[in-house]
């Protein structure tokens, strides 16, 4: 999914700057998962707000604090 069509679709997420979310970033960085998505996928508050990730790899649930790393959950750190 394109960044724009993930803005349409969900028109409170954050838009990426540069090319560069901060989920995307070199950084593994913990997030809060908001809500979860259809497909493993999720949306996270950050710092910068909201921004959708793929939860493929862990089982989150709303609530649940996520360790992201180029927009995948690769852990998930506290329920």
């Amino acid at each position: 999914m394109t960044a724009e069509r993930r803005q349409a679709d969900q028109p409170g997420l954050q838009e990426c700057h540069d090319d560069v979310c901060i989920t995307c970033s070199d950084a593994a960085v913990t997030v809060t998962v908001v809500r979860l998505l259809d497909d493993d996928l999720a949306i996270v508050a950050t710092d910068q707000g909201e921004e959708e990730v793929s939860v493929a790899l862990v089982t989150a649930q709303a609530g649940d604090t996520i360790l992201v790393h180029a927009r995948e959950a690769i852990a998930v750190v506290r329920t």
